[in-house]
């Protein structure tokens, strides 16, 4: 194990990712954020380098932590050779197996493989696996329709914390609370604002440079205002050279016929996020 902790190296090492486009797009998005001030607290560990055959993003062993929080608690994952990812999980000290946490990647080996180690250590792991798109450049987005209306196009601020932790599908707790407040700190939003300055539809970026949390509130839809969100920080990350990644259920129609309107590309790939317990936190644990 190596703790790759050179900026040159890691600016290499970014580079050298985009040549493993789609599976790397996890890892590279967290490596991206931590060569860009590293908001996050993160690291890089792989096998070996520079031939590296398996790389983890993890929390910086100094960085505060919640043994429940597997929203911060998370691994990013990326392998050449899946044995040596095997490896570097079995390794002592790659993976914190005494707290919940979960592990990302585009994979398809990745579930089986974590599973089987987890196993080992009598830690229960729950999937979930969903659609991967990214978005083409976007030049400009029609924002025209709000030039004649009260509503304005803004970003989220920490003032909107709890409404976002109760209506996101994951949320509804403190870690999420939390780790929502910390995104909204650290990472670029897009929302829209009535009159008011209430949010009516809005999206955000995770450690990962994810598109993530979209949504827009019940009365305000059907309106346009989740495409515009879209489009606005699609092209806000493009501008900071990011790629504009997002994951999407199988079975959420809307968002699905929104991606492809707006000429998206389902990847080869799926994305997978495992979320693992360890017997200490059994039933503790918020999806």
């Amino acid at each position: 194990m190596q703790v790759l902790n050179c900026s040159t190296k890691l600016l290499l090492l970014e580079k050298m990712l985009k040549s493993h486009f789609p599976e790397s797009l996890k890892v590279y998005g967290a490596v991206m954020n931590i060569n860009r001030g590293n908001p996050f607290q993160k690291e890089v560990v792989l096998d070996s380098w520079p031939d590296f055959k398996a790389i983890i993003t993890r929390r910086q062993k100094e960085a505060e932590t919640d043994n429940l929080d597997h929203y911060t608690n998370a691994y990013a994952v990326f392998y050449k050779d899946v044995n040596a990812y095997r490896q570097l999980l079995e390794e002592h000290g790659v993976i914190n197996w005494d707290q919940v946490f979960q592990i990302q990647g585009l994979q398809s080996e990745l579930y089986d493989v974590s599973k089987a180690v987890a196993d080992s250590k009598q830690v229960d792991v729950k999937l979930a696996s969903f659609k991967a798109a990214c978005l083409p450049p976007i030049s400009t987005a029609d924002t025209s329709f709000l030039m004649n209306s009260s509503v304005q196009l803004t970003y989220l601020s920490i003032a909107d914390v709890d409404l976002l932790n109760q209506t996101w599908s994951r949320g509804g707790n403190e870690q999420c609370r939390r780790y929502i407040a910390n995104l909204i700190s650290c990472f670029p939003s897009v929302c829209v604002r009535d009159d008011k300055g209430n949010p009516m539809s809005w999206s955000m970026t995770d450690q990962f440079a994810t598109m993530c949390h979209g949504y827009t509130m019940p009365e305000h839809r059907r309106k346009g205002y989740n495409r515009l969100v879209i489009l606005m920080l699609a092209r806000k990350l493009q501008s900071q050279g990011f790629p504009c990644q997002g994951n999407i259920l199988d079975d959420n129609t809307t968002s699905i016929n929104l991606t492809k309107s707006i000429h998206s590309d389902f990847l080869p790939c799926r994305f997978h996020r495992l979320i693992l317990t360890p017997p200490a936190f059994s039933g503790q644990v918020h999806p």
